[in-house]
């Protein structure tokens, strides 16, 4: 079952495939998609996935808003995005498939389970007959597409009766029998999907047998039946040398967090609440106490963050994980993160808001919320991540910023990047950077007072490269101070952290934190623009900035405008509060700035404010990614406008074949 039967049909060779699984909630699409992307990271494919699912915990049965889906996309080479369209759609029910249909270029393949096609479910997805009783005729709303009806659930069912199971058990195996036909279909390796079968299920032999048999039949489908008579072979993707393993979002923030407290020899400390789609770093945070990890799962998201407070305060590298709505219950404790200068990692993965919006759907629209989302003068650091392996990176830059500089840090992903995966090259602890907690140990000021008993500390003392204030643990002798939400006196002239009501203080303290955080540019690299057309201001005069998960997006479709004939250059930030120092000098080379994002307009607005730049927002809030297809349009028409002339991306534009999305540059 791992590809010996090839010569035996017909082999069709391609460089990238689409596949979209899609069914009722309890289908288990997420887990076949899930199994299928394992196969393929062991295979060796470049792969990039987009789960997505209702809000609901269970939607009504067999309608539109309880289908879930999970998509992915791999290829023979480096892709950005896990695509626009799928070539091949599974469809479990009815729903399912009008859900879906509408995203399907002409062409592409439909397998669909036709057991479920009763007129009950075709009543609940609102079709007045069943489209499959149309193939071929007049009305047939499936012309175009290559269907292949199978009974899934029928075959399933039959294919499992020897492990006695209730017909509504042995149907539940039908996503196995799914996975096994397209498995075949496109020569995955089955071993992993076979192992991870015997672990999870070691204690049910039945369920185990079962699940087994399925994924066997589905597999055997397709190579005994005539009903598919191709079979796809993408190879494996040229990658740098490393040890790699998929990777989604959350799981590699998770990991960046506890690499960062080995850099910095601190134990980790979350305080949280569960939220989606946060919630998984938290689940496993809490299974790493080896490497000194504490988890505490607060009763609201208020306690969670006063929690992490006091363990920075007790000398932790402490975190607090939530979405938007959490965000606006920790916004109080936030300033007060500020006003006592101690480091914490504040973790937003972005949901579709407002209030309780979409809660597991994608959008990055808190980016303003961050940046002043509080009350006063309180500027805090933001640090997002551009896709689901970055997400280790950007948590371990964070931390790096926090304890630097003693002050709160935002770290915005999305949940894109949070529930999507791709490869991700391990990398070495020895490679990342040490973080200095730099402890006070002993007093830190001599004074010059009469009646002076010796040797002061003054919790305001501060070092003069980067304005944090010392980090002083409780308990230690003779580094008694205060710390609190009052203001305090914390000019050179008196860093004692007494409380002060003077404007002039008050005044200085301002102005002191929000100059920290400027200084944090200073230990940033030089920001890296991606415009192969030559030197900057001789070749593009288009420049597309973006930040967090718009990275593949926006990669994806200046490939294709490039692909066309056509010049556009690319940058991307991590770094948003303070920008990178050459931000504002790279702005001026260009006529133009296309800035998409999955929001109103929220980083044009501040681009526009710090730099006088015109830069145009590409604003779309679907609750779904941007799709290439579409900016690459936007883009084109600016080039354009930039260059005075048509701009045609012809076959690159929204008319490019599925399998064909992000060809990369040569």
């Amino acid at each position: 079952m791992t590809g010996d039967s090839l010569a035996a049909r017909q082999v069709k060779r391609l460089d990238r495939v689409i596949i979209r699984f899609a069914g009722d909630s309890g289908d288990g699409m997420q887990l076949t998609g899930d199994r299928f992307t394992q196969e393929s990271a062991v295979f060796g494919n470049d792969l990039v996935t987009l789960p997505n699912f209702p809000a609901e915990i269970r939607a009504p049965q067999g309608t539109i808003p309880g289908v879930s889906s999970f998509q992915i996309h791999f290829a023979d080479h480096d892709i950005l995005t896990a695509g626009d369209r799928p070539d091949v759609l599974v469809a479990m029910n009815p729903a399912a498939l009008k859900a879906n249909l509408g995203d399907l270029p002409r062409g592409a393949t439909i397998i669909v389970d036709t057991h479920d096609f009763t007129k009950r479910n075709l009543d609940k997805a609102g079709y007045t007959s069943n489209p499959l009783d149309k193939l071929g005729e007049v009305d047939d709303i499936l012309a175009g597409f290559s269907v292949q009806p199978v009974d899934l659930t029928g075959i399933t069912v039959a294919a499992v009766a020897e492990f006695g199971l209730s017909r509504k058990d042995a149907a539940r195996a039908k996503n196995m029998f799914a996975l096994g036909l397209l498995s075949w279909m496109y020569g995955r390796p089955t071993e992993p999907t076979i192992g991870f079968l015997e672990k999870k299920f070691a204690k049910a032999p039945a369920i185990l047998g079962a699940n087994i048999a399925a994924f066997k039949a589905g597999w055997n489908y397709g190579e005994t039946t005539e009903t598919f008579v191709v079979q796809y072979e993408i190879k494996p993707a040229r990658m740098a040398a490393g040890t790699y393993r998929n990777i989604t979002g959350n799981l590699a923030l998770s990991y960046g967090l506890i690499a960062a407290g080995v850099r910095s020899q601190l134990p980790v400390f979350l305080g949280s609440y569960p939220i989606t789609p946060a919630s998984d770093i938290l689940h496993e945070l809490s299974k790493h106490k080896a490497f000194g990890v504490t988890t505490l799962q607060a009763e609201d998201e208020i306690a969670g963050i006063g929690a992490a407070i006091g363990a920075s305060f007790a000398g932790r590298l402490a975190v607090t994980t939530t979405s938007g709505p959490g965000i606006a219950l920790k916004s109080e404790a936030i300033g007060l993160a500020v006003m006592t200068e101690l480091p914490l990692v504040v973790v937003n993965v972005q949901r579709g808001g407002p209030s309780t919006g979409l809660p597991t759907k994608t959008e990055q629209a808190d980016l303003l919320q961050a940046m002043y989302g509080r009350n006063g003068e309180a500027p805090v650091p933001i640090v997002a991540p551009q896709s689901p392996g970055d997400c280790f990176a950007a948590a371990v830059e964070a931390a790096r910023i926090a304890i630097t500089y003693r002050t709160p840090v935002f770290l915005l992903s999305d949940g894109y990047l949070a529930n999507g995966s791709e490869p991700w090259a391990i990398p070495s602890i020895d490679d990342l950077p040490k973080i200095d907690a730099g402890f006070a140990t002993a007093p830190n000021h001599e004074p010059n007072h009469e009646g002076a008993k010796g040797a002061e500390f003054w919790p305001y003392a501060r070092d003069k490269d980067t304005l944090a204030r010392p980090w002083a643990i409780p308990g230690t002798a003779g580094l008694e101070h205060r710390i609190g939400g009052l203001e305090k006196a914390g000019t050179p002239e008196t860093g004692h952290g007494n409380i002060s009501y003077d404007p002039a203080n008050h005044d200085a303290m301002v102005r002191i934190r929000a100059e920290k955080v400027q200084r944090i540019a200073d230990s940033l690299p030089p920001l890296q623009v991606d415009d192969p057309s030559g030197p900057p201001g001789e070749g593009a005069k288009v420049l597309v900035i973006g930040w967090g998960s718009t990275y593949g997006p926006i990669g994806a479709a200046c490939r294709r405008v490039r692909r066309a004939g056509y010049d556009v250059a690319q940058v991307h930030l991590r770094h948003l509060n303070p920008f990178p120092k050459d931000l504002g000098e790279i702005l001026k080379r260009y006529d133009k700035v296309l800035v998409p994002e999955m929001n109103l307009g929220q980083l044009s607005k501040m681009l526009r404010a710090e730099f006088l730049v015109d830069a145009q927002g590409y604003n779309h809030v679907y609750g779904l990614p941007l799709k290439a297809a579409e900016l690459a349009e936007a883009i084109g028409q600016l080039v354009g406008d930039a260059e005075d002339r048509e701009v045609d991306l012809g076959e690159h534009g929204l008319n490019l074949p599925a399998d064909h999305e992000e060809e990369p540059v040569a």
